[in-house]
């Protein structure tokens, strides 16, 4: 009976004049329960301590907080004063009298353009920064006395600029976040291994082809690493720009609700805040873990 080639592969080796038969068996797959079962197990290690974590903070928060006299309410009176506006964040009254969706979208948008302006002029500064020394004596101070500068510093410089509270508030963002996508991307160029320049000297390659196949890959981790810090401060950026310029946003949401003494929807508007950025970072880390092929932070 001839056995199934997937199943057993018969060799006949020869050692001397004797034959010795070789059998080598193919390795089960897992079943598909024990795979799932592996995930579930992943996923619960990673998503219940974080969970319990939050379950603790929230019944020590309701305990503290329920007491008379407490100056902040507790999380179930936040629920109770913001249903409205968790299970309809979409309503549109007119004007500023928006859901927290329109809030949150009108701050996004501005953090994409002013966050995608960034990046680029970050890479391409970063890039002139790493490759020549002169560039980098003569800018790199500049950078670094720049970066130190308060992002809502900038602000009352841009208006008077721009004479609009639109562009002020991108100007912001791109101004506090294009600081360490430079800084990073510099240090990821002058990181290169000599053996990389070595062998692209030897192919004679010119300075594009250079910078596509060599200095971009190389230095691909440290700008992931710029670009994962540049999205975390351009939504620090806006949501305070947004509290000086007004309009639509959710920084001016939770101005707002402050002037009108709704601390509950503040504490809403923070939570939405965090889940949000929290989003972007892993937005970024995932496309850095894809291009990089897992060589970046994550």
């Amino acid at each position: 009976m001839n056995m199934p080639a997937t199943k057993i592969e018969v060799e006949a080796t020869t050692h001397g004049s004797a034959a010795a038969p070789v059998v080598a068996l193919t390795p089960r797959r897992p079943p598909r329960s024990e795979a799932y079962l592996r995930m579930a197990r992943e996923t619960a290690v990673r998503v219940i301590p974080p969970l319990v974590v939050v379950a603790l903070l929230m019944l020590v928060w309701e305990l503290v907080c329920r007491r008379a006299g407490s100056a902040l309410p507790p999380p179930s009176k936040v629920f109770k004063d913001t249903k409205e506006l968790i299970f309809d964040p979409f309503f549109d009254h007119g004007g500023i009298d928006k859901g927290l969706f329109w809030h949150l979208s009108a701050s996004l948008q501005r953090v994409a353009l002013g966050y995608s302006l960034s990046a680029v002029a970050g890479i391409a500064l970063g890039v002139l920064v790493g490759q020549s020394v002169w560039a980098m004596r003569g800018l790199d101070p500049l950078f670094q006395v720049l970066r130190t500068i308060p992002p809502l510093a900038w602000l009352p410089l841009s208006l008077a600029a721009f004479r609009d509270g639109q562009p002020s508030a991108i100007f912001v963002i791109f101004i506090t976040s294009i600081w360490p996508i430079i800084i990073n991307t510099a240090v990821g160029v002058r990181n290169i291994p000599q053996d990389y320049r070595n062998v692209a000297a030897v192919v004679q390659l010119n300075p594009l082809e250079f910078f596509a196949k060599i200095m971009i890959p190389a230095a691909a981790p440290y700008i992931f690493t710029g670009l994962r810090i540049g999205i975390g401060l351009s939504w620090l950026a806006i949501i305070a720009a947004e509290m000086l310029i007004g309009g639509v946003g959710i920084g001016f949401f939770i101005w707002d609700a402050w002037n009108s003494s709704h601390i509950s929807e503040i504490i809403l508007a923070l939570f939405y805040v965090g889940i949000v950025g929290f989003v972007l970072d892993r937005l970024i880390a995932g496309l850095g873990k894809i291009v990089t092929r897992g060589t970046a932070q994550n």
